[in-house]
């Protein structure tokens, strides 16, 4: 009886289930009607443009504190209110020689030489700081070093992760030089909206210069799939573009409005085909390094007459919806234009060739309320460790609110006032107290703030793939620092700084893989950070280590007059830009003291232990 009832329930439910089943298929529009376009809510622009990141950034005025002798610049004001709202005390300021090793990686990527710290330490005026400031600015290494954030934001890679065998069809071997103007524009701070206008139009602006076309690479070393001729390969494509522009430049996830409207931000599926509509109106070529087009076609020959990867326009193009993403269901047609939200009144119809200049010009007009904050918040990250937004490219409602809303638009209002001058924003940041401070903990402090959402010390931060291997190659005295064409990591004769390093699409290298270099095929608005047992076994193994070892010990121990003490001050002074303490020389001396053993010298193995340490 029971399993009776069990049995006409379970038929019962069955046959209900059937039934709401078959309502659904009846219920749901076929493909292609006029139905199949989803019903929206219209969207209240006038209320969408109040969420923080669409209102225009004001200058703020500085808040009351108590320690007016504690900041050093504008934006500390700010960050000391903060603190003394939540009754947080700052740390005190780093050591100078902790200072000068901060300032070297943030700003070349590389530790100071020995010499160089001793000459920075021993200069007791009032500027010694600030002169070192201006001194690294100018440095080659700076723009190399901001390049390796730009060309991950760009998504820098030199094939296509889809690439068959040793078809080269789509292979990009002179996207360095796209690297090689990115560096440029960074070393000769170029102001940020003329860095934007130029890798989305360099050839369409009034004053083009040949050596600027190269920046087209932007857009040129995007994605190109198999069967391009297809509509819906190229829809991916516009995709794939749309998204990375919209991340990079204005923190909005556009992209996510290509089968709907966007869920949570205002931005309509017409916004995303008005953006669309412009890649559809363009294409990736190869060309001549002063634009012209290539006459020989051959991949030998592209190669060695050197060319570049930019992009064309072709006839203008409105896109229709694809309704639902369905390239075969399309609804209205859409007028090139920008984003609807961040238009001062009706957003205009793009009329000049593809669109690109005008677009430029949209993203790059100081009344867009999300570039200037964009570009600060991810410079502001690269100094901190965190962002004032902690989503760099999200400033939409699933991103994370800022930390400090005034010091944000306050700062963003005066870039702009200063020409967009990256330069200009890196002075502002590293001469403040804020920048300043120690790293250590504090128990009271991190009781309130664990996180150090309020900057009360500076935050602690491991060195990027980049930065890490540079410092070792320069410890050997082995670096070459000249730039120029890619070279794969893994090949043992390429000892150039990592940001000439081949980057692959298909398949990263080991070393950038193992090391946290973000993927390739896609905008990446920041690294993670990881710890691996992988990461620890290509120290203590790799061949690249081996060798670096090998020389660094043959460098300290050069000079046969000294003594192991003093070699071993040497090395971490080289290493570390510190004195070893006594234990540490200790147990150094009592290490170089055991027999030799192994294929390694003890001095060898001891080189090679302290390059493999944490501290480097």
């Amino acid at each position: 009886m029971e399993f009776g009832w069990v049995k006409s329930n379970y038929l019962r439910c069955a046959s209900l289930l059937i039934s709401l089943v078959g309502t659904f298929f009846v219920a749901w529009p076929s493909v292609g009607t006029a139905q199949s376009k989803p019903d929206e809510a219209p969207i209240d622009w006038a209320k969408a443009r109040e969420w923080w990141a669409f209102q225009p950034p004001t200058k703020a005025e500085l808040p009351k504190i108590s320690q007016a002798a504690w900041p050093s610049r504008r934006i500390d004001h700010f960050v000391l209110a903060k603190l003394e709202i939540q009754k947080l005390a700052p740390s005190p300021v780093a050591a100078k020689r902790t200072l000068a090793r901060r300032l070297y990686l943030d700003l070349t990527g590389l530790p100071p030489t020995p010499a160089i710290l001793e000459a920075f330490l021993s200069d007791e005026t009032n500027r010694a700081y600030e002169k070192l400031v201006e001194q690294l600015m100018q440095h080659t290494a700076f723009g190399e070093r901001f390049a390796s954030m730009w060309l991950n934001i760009s998504r820098y890679a030199e094939d296509q992760a889809h690439q068959v065998g040793a078809n080269t069809a789509f292979f990009y071997p002179n996207a360095y030089k796209y690297r090689g103007w990115i560096i440029n524009a960074f070393n000769n701070d170029l102001p940020y909206d003329d860095f934007i206008r130029k890798q989305l139009a360099a050839d369409l602006q009034e004053n083009k210069m040949v050596v600027d076309l190269p920046a087209l690479g932007f857009i040129g070393l995007g994605h190109k799939y198999y069967d391009r001729n297809r509509l819906a390969v190229k829809a991916e494509e516009w995709s794939e573009q749309v998204d990375t522009l919209t991340r990079a430049f204005l923190g909005l996830t556009v992209a996510c409005a290509q089968c709907h409207d966007h869920k949570y931000d205002p931005v309509t599926q017409k916004d995303y085909y008005a953006l669309a509509g412009v890649f559809a109106s363009i294409d990736l070529v190869d060309r001549m390094e002063d634009g012209s087009e290539i006459k020989k076609k051959s991949d030998a020959d592209k190669k060695r007459t050197g060319t570049i990867h930019i992009v064309r326009d072709t006839k203008p193009k409105d896109l229709h919806v694809f309704l639902r993403g369905n390239t075969e269901t399309k609804g209205d047609l859409v007028k090139r234009r920008f984003l609807k939200v961040l238009a001062q009144n009706e957003s205009k119809s793009f009329t000049q060739g593809s669109g690109r200049l005008e677009l430029a010009e949209a993203i790059a007009d100081p009344n867009n309320p999300l570039t200037a904050r964009v570009i600060v918040n991810r410079v502001w990250s690269l100094f901190f460790g965190r962002g004032l937004v902690a989503t760099p490219s999200n400033f939409g409602q699933l991103g994370s609110p800022p930390s400090h809303p005034e010091l944000l638009d306050d700062l963003s209002v005066r870039f702009m006032e200063n020409n967009w001058s990256i330069k200009w924003l890196v002075r502002e940041l590293v001469l403040s107290s804020t920048y300043q401070q120690l790293s250590q903990n504090k128990l009271q402090n991190e009781l309130i703030d664990p996180a150090n959402i309020y900057l009360w010390r500076m935050n602690r931060r491991r060195l990027s793939v980049e930065q890490w291997r540079d410092s070792i190659l320069a410890a050997s005295n082995n670096l070459d620092r000249r730039g120029g064409e890619s070279l794969e990591l893994t090949d043992a004769k390429n000892v150039h700084r990592t940001v000439y390093g081949r980057v692959s699409r298909k398949k990263l290298n080991d070393i950038l893989m193992q090391f946290d270099y973000p993927d390739a095929n896609v905008h990446s608005a920041k690294r993670s950070v990881t710890t691996t047992a992988i990461q620890k076994l290509f120290m203590i193994n790799s061949s690249f280590m081996v060798e670096q070892a090998k020389r660094l010990a043959k460098r300290i121990t050069g000079d046969s007059s000294a003594t192991d003490l003093t070699h071993i001050q040497s090395t971490y002074a080289l290493l570390y830009n510190r004195k070893p303490t006594r234990k540490e020389t200790d147990l150094g001396l009592a290490f170089l003291r055991l027999p030799e053993e192994g294929k390694l010298t003890r001095w060898e193995q001891y080189s090679h232990a302290l390059l493999a340490a944490n501290e480097m």
